[in-house]
């Protein structure tokens, strides 16, 4: 498992811009080669992003690469230039627009030839942006499709245009709809995710500058069971690494009773009681979730 609280986006175009999203503290740095990049520098930014791969200090952070849509002529282009040139500095490629799972499989499929080619020690492992209406009908075979994929990531500014939504509710509220115009989506992604085993990541807040705005988006994906948010500028990075953090009460918290109840089971007992509430193993699994955030975290 990996960290994914907050995923830092930044163009593989700009090299200034990449040092800095390196040295920020996001847990996921993704150089981006699709929309973040202009067609006469797509090239030049396959080149750059390997380079930044192999020779930036990166710490603990997780390295990853967005290539270009799959329906393009960059994309085939983007994984063969990158994997071959910085393959074993690469933990994941991120694949946006997929469809079905077959888009997953043949990205899979490129990859594991080319790994076998350079003998490379260790698979680099998938993400996959959900942002077109056929790919939520189809999420839950996408989320399964292969064994590299650890996250599917909800990309709510194309999914707008594929729906056909009304572009001012892009980032989750409109003036005169009182409901969260992403719950469904957001839902159905998270169930997907939790299904198969891997993390649901919550995208994109285009306006940097409403701090408001992007931690209440942040609320919403997490209470559905989201593991992290797209960051598009460093500001938005604390926000959130805190709303996807427990605090340490609630760690401290999910640990008493974690280990209070496995205290009961010892003597027999099925439940324990434990400041007024009766705590079960329904509580106990669902307070675990909180203790595996943690010990990621290093809490």
């Amino acid at each position: 498992m990996r960290l994914r609280r907050s995923e830092l986006s930044t163009p593989g175009s700009n090299e200034r811009m990449i040092e800095k999203a390196v040295a920020s503290a996001a847990d996921l740095v993704l150089l981006d080669l699709e929309d973040a990049v202009a067609p006469n520098e797509k090239v030049s930014a396959r080149a750059k992003a390997a380079r930044s791969l192999k020779t930036l200090d990166w710490g603990k952070k997780t390295r990853a690469i967005r290539i270009n849509d799959l329906e393009s002529e960059y994309a085939y282009q983007d994984i063969i230039s990158v994997v071959e040139e910085a393959g074993d500095y690469l933990d994941v490629l991120i694949i946006p627009k997929v469809k079905t799972a077959r888009d997953v499989w043949w990205v899979d499929v490129l990859l594991s030839q080319i790994e076998k080619r350079l003998q490379l020690t260790r698979r680099i492992k998938l993400e996959v942006l959900i942002e077109e209406v056929e790919a939520m009908l189809n999420v839950a075979e996408i989320a399964r499709a292969s064994s590299r994929l650890e996250a599917l990531i909800f990309g709510p500014a194309d999914y707008s245009a594929s729906q056909g939504i009304d572009s001012r509710g892009i980032e989750g509220s409109i003036e005169g709809y009182s409901d969260d115009i992403w719950y469904y989506a957001r839902n159905t992604i998270a169930i997907a995710a939790r299904a198969a085993g891997i993390d649901a990541i919550d995208g994109a807040y285009a306006n940097f500058k409403d701090p408001i705005g992007y931690e209440r988006e942040c609320t919403h994906a997490k209470m559905l069971g989201f593991a992290g948010k797209w960051a598009i500028h460093p500001s938005q990075l604390a926000i959130a690494n805190q709303v996807f953090s427990p605090t340490p009460q609630e760690v401290a918290y999910a640990r008493r009773l974690d280990s209070e109840y496995t205290q009961a089971l010892a003597k027999g007992q099925g439940a324990v009681a434990i400041d007024g509430k009766m705590i079960d193993a329904a509580i106990v699994r669902s307070v675990r979730n909180t203790i595996q955030k943690a010990d990621l975290i290093g809490l």
